[in-house]
């Protein structure tokens, strides 16, 4: 079987290490009982390891010649999507609930995050790697330096663990950064208690100005004479707030944006 050719417009950079190709698959090992899709499995060194362990497992997969490939070397791998992971309706594949693994292509694995908050009802966990600065990012915790939007939005809704780092020498052909392996379980949450697109507003809001105590970077959306403005918690920067901090903050936005319309239909 001749070796696939890793494609440069579809960020593909092939794992070539065995042990760390099994550390990531034993990621979901606590997972057995749900059905897994991994992302982008180019020539399966992650798939091997998966079908292994016995797990219920589909593909999705946009290059054809990997299409091929996989199909010849795994033919216990019986459903392979030939699909773009971000175009594709999580709902109607997996009607209960699935766990998602990967080596996300770097160019779009913040994508594949929002995506999987979007689908959070169905995505019980999902792990894999991803390029380090942003794995470390998605696990950051308040007060970190890499603490942003996509750490709130996601811890929102599911736990973070920040596993390991993976050497760029490992890779056909290397990238240019090194790479980091996260396990994101989905929390007890059910509803944040406060309107959700405000939510994500908030968040995207305050950290615009991310240097700025939220007295400044909260006036695009509350204006420069908000009464609340005294409260302790716009003494803060945004990476200070925990996500039940945003959700707060939240709460008292609605509450001022709902007062200052009603002043101006008054």
């Amino acid at each position: 079987m001749r070796p696939v050719k890793p494609k440069k417009g579809l960020g593909q950079h092939f794992l070539k290490d065995l042990c760390i190709a099994e550390r990531i698959a034993d990621t979901l090992s606590g997972y057995k009982q749900f059905p897994v899709l991994e992302v982008g499995p180019g020539m399966g060194v992650l798939t091997r390891f998966l079908l292994e362990a016995g797990h219920d497992l589909s593909a999705v997969e946009l290059d054809r010649e990997s299409v091929a490939y996989l199909r010849e070397a795994f033919p216990s791998l019986e459903r392979i999507i030939e699909d773009d992971f971000l175009r594709l309706d999580i709902h109607t594949l997996f009607p209960e609930t699935c766990c998602i693994i990967g080596n996300y292509p770097y160019n779009i694995s913040s994508q594949i995050f929002f995506k999987v908050l979007d689908y959070r009802e169905h995505v019980v966990c999902c792990s894999g790697m991803l390029q380090k600065e942003v794995a470390e990012r998605l696990a950051a915790k308040p007060g970190s330096r890499t603490y942003g939007i996509l750490s709130v939005l996601l811890q929102a809704w599911y736990d973070v663990e920040y596993l390991f780092t993976v050497s760029e020498q490992v890779f056909d052909p290397p990238p240019k950064v090194k790479s980091g392996v996260i396990r994101a379980v989905r929390n007890g949450r059910k509803e944040l208690g406060c309107d959700e697109a405000l939510f994500k507003t908030v968040v995207k809001t305050s950290f615009n100005q991310r240097r700025k105590t939220l007295r400044n970077s909260m006036k695009p959306l509350l204006g420069k004479d908000c009464p609340d403005y005294v409260l302790p918690v716009f003494d803060q920067r945004p990476e200070q707030l925990s996500v039940e901090q945003f959700i707060e903050l939240t709460e008292i936005a609605n509450r001022n944006l709902t007062q200052a319309k009603e002043h101006n239909h008054g």
